[in-house]
């Protein structure tokens, strides 16, 4: 067996950033494990809101002079950020595979990721620009100023440790304000290099701090008086039910962005190899750990006679499930893996449960993922192979629920219109793809679908930095998304002066 780079050679000790300084903290440690080797790779604190408290006030008094840097002098900080961040690329991309167990290409891509919000970020003096008109009545100017509102707390998946908070950090210290980022505790090394990085990029004491921890220091965010905003990401029962309302109870501004269940529609007219090629990054990239992934492949038989449709549905379904079963499992560090483990053996024995509720309702295991070779001599204890459900329908929980696993779901719908219903039935809206090669059911399809992300012919569709990561229904809470202009609203207030001069 190779021998594979592994940047982590032994256990991390992780301590908190708090203005400026990696302090112990006082609370408990929780071990961060490689979940395909199951080694101990680090200790992450447990923090306590002592300690949380102590870093909102180093950024609330870091804020005046950051907010008076000017916003070139803010995006000179980035830019160096962005370099640093380049130089240490490879470290990076292995220490994510390392710390939640998605492939190195997929970590490279979640690093490239990344870099591009802070690459968009430096363009702050022209994004953060107002508007004005002058002689809004006789002898009165009117202007628009975009100005910081204070310290913003940030709030990490494990699902993408790397990336996800840099949907909002950039530019939130772009626009001048400071930040306290809660990375997940089980895969928070990550932003601990980025927090390393941005002390070496010059960006000042208190404006950038981190602090480990769970549900005390998430509430103790929620309820800080001097938090002025929530970002988070995470499953749709936190974002409705805890990080939402109690941001409304506080007056906090807020982004919620919950979980998905992703619908891709293939029309009769699609290219079916590059479509199920498609499909595949898109149902079993990150071993199905993302909100993009698309869970439910619904075949559409719009023009078709039943026996043309039944045959039709054969064929998508056949070239699925021959695509699947040459998927890949094993270590991420192989270059030859294409799908590595989940994050850990809870969330197997969740995928579990889900692929036994299939068999219960009704549904044919097409591809049985817990029957799998893993690539290599490893435990197998969070690995569960490439999963396809065939006979799904609507009603089922396979069809409801987000799985958050490798497992596909075959659906069929007559007409397009029912397809369309079936994801309008959906409580998620947070992306939907469809796969064909007509213009008219491509306009239909993004005119009509109810969610946030749309795909046409894109199996992930995942925006680019310059524009907001969206998502409706119970897939986001909140008025502005991350990323792009939205962000900056969310992170600046429009402050209009009328001024007239005698």
């Amino acid at each position: 067996m190779a021998v594979l780079e592994e940047p982590i050679r032994e256990p991390l000790k992780l301590r908190n950033l708090i203005d400026g300084m990696w302090v112990e903290s006082e609370g408990e440690t929780l071990d961060v494990i490689n979940p395909a080797t199951l080694k101990k790779i680090a200790e992450v604190p447990i923090s306590t809101a002592e300690e949380f408290d102590e870093a909102v006030q180093a950024a609330k008094a870091a804020f005046p002079d950051w907010r008076r840097t000017p916003p070139l002098a803010r995006a000179r900080c980035l830019f160096r950020l962005k370099e640093l961040m380049e130089q240490n690329f490879e470290q990076l991309s292995r220490i994510q595979t390392m710390e939640h167990g998605k492939t190195i290409d997929e970590s490279r891509g979640e690093t490239r990721r990344g870099i591009e919000m802070v690459e968009v970020a430096t363009g702050i003096p022209s994004l953060m620009m107002g508007n004005n008109l002058e002689d809004v009545a006789s002898g009165i100017d009117e202007y628009l100023i975009r100005q910081p509102l204070g310290v913003f707390g940030i709030i990490g998946p494990f699902n993408f440790p790397f990336m996800v908070p840099l949907w909002f950090i950039p530019f939130a210290l772009a626009t001048g304000n400071c930040v306290v980022v809660k990375p997940s505790s089980e895969d928070p090394i990550s932003q601990v290099k980025i927090a390393e990085l941005a002390i070496e990029a010059g960006i000042p004491d208190g404006v950038y701090n981190v602090v480990h921890g769970g549900r005390t220091v998430v509430s103790a965010m929620l309820d800080h008086p001097d938090i002025e905003g929530i970002c988070f990401v995470g499953s749709t029962p936190v974002a409705k039910n805890v990080i939402y309302p109690r941001c409304g109870q506080t007056g906090k501004r807020v982004i919620a962005q919950g979980g998905a269940k992703n619908f891709a529609l293939v029309m009769p007219d699609a290219d079916l190899g590059r479509s199920i090629a498609a499909c595949m990054t898109s149902f079993y990239g990150n071993a199905g750990q993302r909100c993009l992934a698309n869970a439910n492949l619904v075949v559409v038989g719009e023009g078709l006679s039943d026996r043309e449709f039944e045959a039709y549905y054969r064929e998508v379904v056949d070239t699925f499930v021959g695509a699947a079963q040459s998927v890949t499992v094993g270590y991420g560090l192989d270059e030859s893996v294409q799908m590595g483990p989940l994050r850990d053996q809870a969330k197997k024995r969740n995928v579990l449960n889900y692929i036994e509720k299939g068999l219960a309702e009704g549904a044919t295991l097409r591809l049985d993922g817990r029957k799998f070779k893993v690539i290599g001599d490893y435990p197998e204890d969070c690995f569960i192979g490439p999963t396809v459900f065939e006979d799904v329908t609507p009603d089922m929980t396979i069809a409801q629920e987000e799985i958050f696993g490798p497992v596909a779901m075959m659906m069929k719908a007559r007409s397009f219109d029912e397809a369309l219903e079936m994801i309008h039935a959906n409580p998620y809206g947070n992306a939907a793809s469809i796969f064909t090669n007509s213009g008219k059911w491509a306009r239909e399809f993004q005119y009509q679908c109810q969610c946030g992300n749309i795909g046409i012919n894109i199996g992930i569709a995942a925006p680019m930095a310059f524009f907001p990561f969206s998502g409706m229904k119970d897939s986001f809470f909140g008025v502005l998304h991350g990323q792009g202009q939205d962000s900056i609203r969310f992170f600046t207030e429009s402050k209009v002066v009328i001024q007239r001069w005698f």
